[in-house]
C-alpha cells in the first residue's frame, strides 16, 4: 500500500478501504469512510489568508511521500515495543500500538467487566458496539480550521482504542493507550474514542512516540471525550514524535449537566504540531478544564488552537496552557471563549502563558472572547517573558550553574500541573518526558 503521490491518491484510500473490508469491517464502517473520503477531496488545503491558520507555517503542511503506518511489518520487535511501553504500572489496561497495527491488547479485570466497562480497540469495537460508534464516532464537527484533516483521518483511520464506562461505575486505576512509529514516512491516524456514562469515573491516557526521535512522519489524531451528567473524566496525551514529523491532533470534549472534565496535553515532538481543541458546555453545573504544557527547541513550531463553548449557563470552563520555549522555536495560541445567550452565570477564563529561555524565540498569542449572555464572569490573558533574573542569580548564588537552573525554573513553571494530578506514577513519568528536553 505505498505512495505514488501523496495521501491524497485515490488508490490509497481504494487499497485502505479493501484492507478494511477484508478485515471484516461492516458496511456502516466503510459507508463512514466513503463520505469522509469525498469530503476531504473537495475542502481546500489551508491558506495564508484564513484567520484560523494566522502565524502558522504553511510551507511545510504537506501530504506527498507518506505511506500508511499500517502497510508494512513494524521494524521493531514486539518485544522491545512492549517494554518500553510498561511505564504506568499500575493500570487497569492496555492497549500498544505500532505503525497502526495492534501489538498489545490487556484486558480489563473481570470486576469491571461485569460492571459493563467496555475497553477495545477501535477495529473491534466498530464491529461489535455499533450502537455506541455510529452515535459518538467523530460526531461533532471541526471548527477550528484542520476540517480537511478531520476528514482524512475519518477516511482513513483504523487503529485506536475504545472506551466505555456505564452509570455509576468509577474505574480506580487509569487505561493507557500506547502509539508507536519505527520508520521514516509513515501517516498514522490514531483515535480515541471516551464514554462516561452518568456519573462515571474514569481516566485514559495516551502515549505517542517515535523510536527514533530524528524520524519524518505524517500523524493525525483524534479524540472525542463524551462526560454525561455527573460523571468525571481524566484525559492526558503525551506526544513525543520525531523532529521532522507533522503533527495534528485533534481534540473535541462534551460535558453534560454537573460533569467534570480535565484534558491535559503535554507536547514536546515534531517539527510542526497543530494541537486543536473544542470544549462545549452542555449541562449547567458542567466543569471544564483543558490544559497544556508545550517545550519548543531547535526550530519546532506549536499551533494551539480552542474554543469553550458555554451552551447552559452555571458552568465553568477554565484553560491554563503554558509554553516553554528555547533555541528558534516558535509557539502560536488562539483562543475564544464564547457563551451563548442561554449560558447565564457562565465562568469561563482563558490563560496562555510563555517563558522565552532565548533571545530568538518567538510566542504568538490571540486570545479572545464572544459573550452573548449578560450575567457572566469571563477573562482571558496573554503573558510571555524571559525568566526572572533575580530567581536565576539566587540559584547560581548558591552554586547551581545556569543551564541547570534555568532548566529548574522551567520544572517550577510546569509543577502547578503536574503537581495536582492524582496519579502520581502518571505524573513523574510527564516530568520525565519534560526533562529529557534538556
Amino acid at each position: 500500500m505505498k505512495t505514488a503521490n501523496g495521501l491524497a491518491d485515490q488508490e490509497i484510500f481504494d487499497a485502505h478501504l479493501a484492507s478494511q473490508s477484508a478485515s471484516g469491517a461492516p458496511e456502516w464502517w466503510l459507508d463512514l469512510k466513503r463520505e469522509s473520503w469525498r469530503r476531504f477531496r473537495k475542502l481546500p488545503m489551508p491558506m495564508r489568508k484564513d484567520e484560523n491558520w494566522r502565524f502558522a507555517s504553511l510551507g511545510g503542511v504537506k501530504l506527498d511521500g507518506y505511506e500508511l503506518g499500517d502497510s508494512s511489518p513494524p521494524e521493531i520487535a514486539d518485544k522491545e515495543v512492549l517494554k518500553r511501553s510498561e511505564n504506568v504500572r499500575q493500570r487497569a489496561g492496555r492497549l500498544v500500538f505500532s505503525n497502526d497495527r495492534l501489538m498489545d491488547s490487556e484486558a480489563i479485570s473481570e470486576e469491571w467487566a461485569k460492571k459493563g466497562v467496555i475497553w477495545l480497540p477501535l477495529e473491534q469495537a466498530v464491529r461489535e458496539h455499533e450502537d455506541l460508534l455510529r452515535k459518538h464516532f467523530m460526531a461533532q464537527p471541526i471548527k477550528l480550521g484542520s476540517e480537511k484533516f478531520s476528514e482524512l483521518h475519518g477516511a482513513l483511520c483504523s487503529a485506536g482504542s475504545f472506551l466505555y464506562v456505564p452509570k455509576g461505575v468509577e474505574v480506580d486505576l487509569p487505561l493507557v493507550a500506547f502509539h508507536w512509529t519505527d520508520r521514516n514516512n509513515a501517516a498514522l491516524f490514531p483515535h480515541t474514542l471516551l464514554i462516561a456514562d452518568d456519573m462515571a469515573k474514569v481516566t485514559l491516557v495516551d502515549f505517542f512516540s517515535a523510536h527514533d526521535r530524528s524520524s519524518r512522519n505524517f500523524i493525525c489524531g483524534v479524540n472525542d471525550l463524551y462526560a454525561g451528567p455527573g460523571a468525571r473524566v481524566t484525559y492526558i496525551s503525551a506526544q513525543d514524535w520525531g523532529r521532522d514529523s507533522l503533527a495534528f491532533h485533534l481534540n473535541s470534549t462534551q460535558a453534560f449537566k454537573d460533569a467534570f472534565i480535565t484534558s491535559l496535553n503535554v507536547n514536546v515532538g515534531g517539527r510542526q504540531a497543530r494541537n486543536e481543541s473544542h470544549s462545549q458546555v452542555l449541562g449547567e453545573g458542567a466543569h471544564t478544564q483543558m490544559q497544556s504544557l508545550t517545550v519548543a527547541t531547535g526550530k519546532q513550531e506549536f499551533d494551539q488552537r480552542t474554543l469553550q463553548t458555554h451552551f447552559k449557563g452555571r458552568s465553568v470552563s477554565d484553560l491554563l496552557y503554558k509554553n516553554a520555549l528555547l533555541d528558534d522555536a516558535r509557539t502560536i495560541f488562539s483562543g475564544l471563549i464564547k457563551v451563548e445567550e442561554d449560558a447565564q452565570q457562565t465562568d469561563a477564563y482563558q490563560t496562555n502563558r510563555n517563558l522565552l529561555l532565548s533571545p530568538t524565540a518567538e510566542s504568538n498569542s490571540l486570545p479572545g472572547l464572544e459573550i452573548l449572555a449578560n450575567d457572566v464572569k469571563c477573562s482571558h490573558g496573554a503573558t510571555s517573558g524571559q525568566i526572572d533574573d533575580e530567581q536565576l542569580h539566587y540559584m547560581r548564588a548558591r552554586g547551581i550553574p545556569e543551564p541547570v537552573a534555568k532548566q529548574l525554573l522551567v520544572f517550577g513553571f510546569f509543577e502547578d500541573i503536574l503537581g495536582k494530578l492524582e496519579n502520581e506514577e502518571i505524573a513523574e513519568n510527564l516530568r520525565t518526558l519534560i526533562r529529557s528536553q534538556f
